[in-house]
């Protein structure tokens, strides 16, 4: 079912990946990339990147998406990224789970004909039993298919510098504290790190122990393969529902809302109490306001503005319209629908940034965090109540690092408005900007 799968989303990508190219708006490029060898079928062995801005750039900086994020969660700041500084390319990563997805239900962007594939149950879905290998998909695997994604952005003499957001984040650190045995420390691949409200050290305690890390790997292993965000057994629920809600608001904005009366989004209480155009249901599922989801789903947007249906008007930091176009587009979309349990186990393990008896169990290869040289910038929202600035510090402060930039955004920014919201009113895209432009006139020298 699986390969099946494969090889008719490769057959929907290529005319998609022409149409995109030739789209001016967007400006990007989505292609594979041949990843590191990994535990399961080779035929995974591989991952994906969105590129945007100039292909000749001397600079690229590569952004990883957090947990069950897509490259299509960080495009609208790597497009703004890209155009606002001269001679930089930003690449989208995404994960080689991504292949697993069928998103052939949003190829045609007709949101009456997804909801039909997709709350029928007419997809073909990914179980932990179809992929148990998914189990070792950690650290070690986004590690060393980093590495092959690092190695084919600098080729030609390009510099490039690492960035992540939320647990994307914490990825970037432990890259850059990996070693790579013959290849040698991942600080020395890059210019440069940039922290997204994330980072090792960010998210949870230190004291991750070994009989945790030995329990919850034997959990993992046992059946427990797949992130589920909404805890309702299956694990891409949540995320399409996302992309169902987005491509409805981004083509039918002002019409009412059908998805809210669908049992199913009633049975997992994300629908609002009261009628509600479609825009306005994406703004309640994802608005601080009015959020039925986490903290780390949300946006500053607006709020409701008077009527029946009420829709909704955009305000504060990340305008609907702006979400609704990140989530709402195919290919390299927002989300990713099987994100590895593994990788929240190992980010536990490797927030105290060293060879912890959990960390060696594991075979987290953190050898290198006391020697990074290289400038670190840090952005902390609302989400971790200063965790993120604290877990930078720790970072710098048992290291060799001599420039830093860290912003706190806390009082006027939640997680997603950073890697969504536009330049306009984005702070994150300001703050780093200098940043960067400074590692860049380093390739001018």
């Amino acid at each position: 079912m699986i390969r099946l799968r494969l090889r008719r989303a490769a057959i929907l990508l290529v005319p998609l990946m022409l149409l995109a190219a030739a789209s001016a708006a967007e400006a990007s490029k989505y292609v594979s990339i041949k990843g590191a060898k990994g535990p399961g079928p080779s035929v995974y062995d591989k991952v994906f990147v969105e590129k945007h801005g100039p292909k000749r750039a001397d600079t690229v900086l590569v952004l990883i998406p957090g947990t069950g994020g897509g490259a299509g969660s960080v495009a609208p700041i790597a497009r703004d990224l890209s155009k606002g500084i001269e001679d930089l390319q930003v690449w989208g990563f995404d994960r080689r789970g991504q292949a697993f997805e069928d998103t052939s239900g949003f190829v045609a962007g007709d949101p009456a004909a997804a909801a039909d594939y997709y709350l029928n149950f007419r997809y073909d879905g990914v179980t932990a039993a179809e992929a148990p290998f998914v189990a070792d998909w950690g650290f070690a695997t986004e590690m060393n298919d980093l590495h092959e994604v690092i190695e084919k952005a600098a080729r030609g003499g390009r510099q490039v510098i690492l960035g992540g957001h939320s647990r994307g984040a914490s990825s970037v650190v432990a890259y850059a504290a990996w070693d790579f045995k013959q290849d040698g420390p991942g600080y020395e691949d890059i210019e440069g790190m940039v922290l997204i409200d994330g980072g090792l050290a960010a998210f949870g305690s230190q004291d991750f122990s070994l009989g945790q890390a030995q329990a919850r790997l034997a959990e993992i292993r046992a059946g427990d393969v797949f992130n589920d965000p909404l805890g309702a057994g299956i694990p891409e629920a949540g995320p399409i529902f996302a992309e169902l809600a987005a491509l409805t608001a981004l083509k039918a904005p002002d019409a009412a809302s059908t998805l809210q009366d669908n049992p199913l989004v009633a049975a997992a209480g994300l629908s609002p109490p009261y009628e509600v155009t479609n825009e306005g249901l994406l703004g309640y599922l994802f608005d601080k306001t009015y959020s039925p989801l986490g903290s780390s789903l949300q946006i500053r947007a607006g709020d409701f503005a008077p009527g029946d249906p009420r829709p909704w008007a955009s305000a504060e930091n990340t305008p609907i319209e702006d979400f609704a176009a990140a989530f709402g587009r195919e290919p390299a979309n927002a989300t990713e629908w099987y994100y590895p349990t593994r990788m929240v186990l190992d980010t536990s393990a490797a927030n105290a940034l060293g060879r912890t008896p959990a960390a060696k169990f594991l075979d987290l290869r953190l050898f290198h965090a006391k020697r990074i040289d290289i400038p670190l910038y840090a952005f902390q929202t609302e989400l971790t109540e200063g965790g993120v600035l604290k877990g930078a510090r720790m970072v710098i402060d048992g290291s060799k690092i001599k420039r830093s930039k860290l912003v706190d955004a806390s009082a006027t920014t939640s997680h997603l408005d950073p890697v969504l919201a536009p330049r306009s009113t984005n702070r994150f895209t300001k703050t780093v900007t200098p940043f960067l432009e400074a590692i860049l006139s380093k390739a001018d020298r």
